[in-house]
């Protein structure tokens, strides 16, 4: 029976706290062996989240614990629209379902045990904007709050027209608006002229 060494059992929790949710792949790239991690699954110290991804079992967990989760399942995924409204904090919306970017020819991931909501982004609506955030839980990747603006205009069909306006309101009240950066991301996500008589009402 393998019996793990301290250093490479200080090194795997070292690892699972500063990721917060990790994929197994992540762990073999910083060389911690897949039977490591089997074996702190069996005794209870990590828990299996979805497939091939893992977590602390007494790890913190924050209100942002499912797109952690998300992010973490689909490494080529950006937290997008009603969800990213949420963690910017400009809907009063909390949805079931983590809504997921991915590229138009991603494979749709297999996610049975999470909720995930994907939407096909292409070109630089898929690629722009990115940020990503550390929370307690893990990291999360996730649109700015201008270029998620833009998207829900973008997606207006999808989510509805008073959605994109609530959140388009919500941060200019907030004062976490900078619209340069919103006519830019208007201009990427081709819904300039869409944007514009609102864009004009909060500038007049």
């Amino acid at each position: 029976m393998m019996v793990m060494a301290s250093e490479a059992y200080h090194a795997l929790i070292d690892f699972a706290k500063n990721k917060g949710v990790f994929r197994l792949s992540e762990a073999q790239e910083q060389g911690i062996h897949p039977e490591q991690i089997r074996r702190l699954y069996q005794r209870g110290i990590l828990e299996r989240v979805a497939r091939g991804t893992y977590r602390l079992s007494d790890g913190e967990v924050s209100e942002y614990q499912t797109m952690v989760e998300a992010c973490a399942r689909v490494s080529h995924g950006v937290v997008c629209l009603l969800s990213a409204l949420r963690f910017h904090e400009l809907t009063s919306q909390a949805p079931f379902e983590v809504w997921l970017a991915i590229g138009p020819d991603a494979r749709k991931p297999k996610t049975e045990t999470l909720p995930i909501r994907i939407v096909r982004f292409s070109g630089q609506s898929l690629t722009a904007g990115v940020e990503t955030h550390q929370t307690p839980g893990g990291q999360v990747r996730v649109y700015g709050i201008e270029k998620t603006v833009a998207d829900c205009f973008k997606y207006r069909n999808k989510i509805g027209l008073d959605v994109a306006l609530e959140a388009l309101n919500d941060a200019w009240r907030s004062k976490k608006l900078n619209l340069d950066e919103l006519w830019r991301y208007a201009k990427i996500c081709r819904v300039a002229n869409v944007m514009r008589p609102y864009l004009e009402m909060l500038s007049a």
